[in-house]
């Protein structure tokens, strides 16, 4: 499983929305589930962050 929290902690250096997606759709390969338990600090995060990190996951995984 794949958890949000986990993937800010271990990309620290990330500075905005657009690397976190980059970083869960390569997270995304070999995982069955996502889980978004915060949610993401930039100031570009938009409004449905949810459904386009679901849909960044999704891609991932056909990846």
């Amino acid at each position: 499983m794949l958890w949000l929290s986990e993937v800010l902690l271990q990309n620290h250096e990330m500075t905005s929305f657009d690397e976190l997606k980059v970083k869960i759709a390569e997270g995304a390969k070999g995982e069955m589930f996502f889980r978004m338990d915060v949610k993401p600090p930039f100031l570009d995060t938009p409004e449905n962050w949810e459904d386009v990190l679901e849909s960044s996951f999704t891609s991932g995984q056909r990846t």
